[in-house]
């Protein structure tokens, strides 16, 4: 069994001048390894946990561990930076130079890592996030996905343990948001880096190992994606909306078909229904 990278007990967050908590008491566990996806409506408290989970914003009440470091001193906060990266929503935010191989730099170069290693760190990470050829481009120039791939390699140089991405995909097109979304399940699965995915689109979240729903800064729901959507009228009265599969699959066995529980993709209501069929 994997270690847990992430652990909370209470945590709690309250922005100034606010009654109520933004993080409320939120306690769970993040196995080292795995891909985490975050869900909720606009103000349920998802991209506050994020910071939290950076040391962007410290902890009112409760406690936090990431990577086995709690954000008790600003040396702290900073040690666990170096080992959770983060990818903000918009990638302007995260463009520091003009050039895109001295913006993926950045990170190393702050992290006191010496030039060889940096040069071998810049290299790797434009390829693994294939903007290789854009190295001598200015970010200002590139589209929103290619902005969003740089951000990563900014990110990945600095070979973080944890990355929590914070609606990322939000500001792409379609085709943006899935080759954002791949790479994502591409380091989890072939760099073994955890993956915290905070997103409000459901056919992202259908793909997650584990799906957690926060609602008014509290966890409502946690679980695999097929435990997640399977209950689709709980799912929109947190104001979310289950994936279409999910639905239909529901209202199909509504109308008596023989369906299991957890179909949320094309593909696996294809193989049930083909099922179905060869049975008639």
């Amino acid at each position: 069994m994997k270690d847990n990278i992430v652990c909370t007990k209470d945590l709690s967050f309250k922005y100034e001048g606010k009654e109520e908590y933004a993080v409320d008491h939120v306690s769970l566990e993040i196995e080292k390894g795995s891909f985490v996806c975050v869900l909720g409506r606009n103000g349920s408290g998802k991209s506050t946990f994020a910071k939290l989970l950076n040391a962007l914003l410290e902890p009112n009440e409760g406690e936090i561990k990431v990577c086995g470091i709690s954000p008790k001193t600003a040396e702290d906060a900073f040690a666990i930076r170096q080992k959770c990266g983060m990818v903000f929503q918009n990638p302007d935010n995260q463009m520091v130079a003009t050039i895109v191989e001295e913006d993926v730099a950045f990170g190393p170069e702050n992290l006191g890592i010496a030039p060889g290693e940096i040069v071998r760190r810049v290299d790797w990470a434009l390829r693994t996030v294939g903007m290789e050829e854009y190295r001598k481009s200015a970010p200002h120039m590139l589209s929103g996905g290619q902005k969003q791939r740089v951000a990563i390699a900014g990110v990945i140089a600095m070979l973080p343990e944890v990355i929590v991405f914070d609606e990322s995909t939000s500001m792409l097109d379609p085709s943006g948001r899935e080759d954002v979304f791949k790479l994502a399940r591409r380091l989890n699965e072939e760099n073994d880096v955890t993956v915290i995915w905070i997103t409000h689109f459901m056919e992202e979240a259908a793909k997650a190992d584990r799906v957690i729903v926060m609602n008014h800064g509290r966890i409502e729901m946690d679980g695999t994606p097929g435990e997640i959507f399977k209950d689709s009228d709980r799912i929109e009265s947190l104001g979310l909306e289950a994936p279409d599969m999910a639905k239909l699959a529901n209202e199909l066995k509504n109308l008596g078909l023989d369906l299991p529980d957890g179909i949320i993709t094309v593909e696996e209501m294809e193989v049930e229904l083909c099922r179905l069929l060869s049975k008639t």
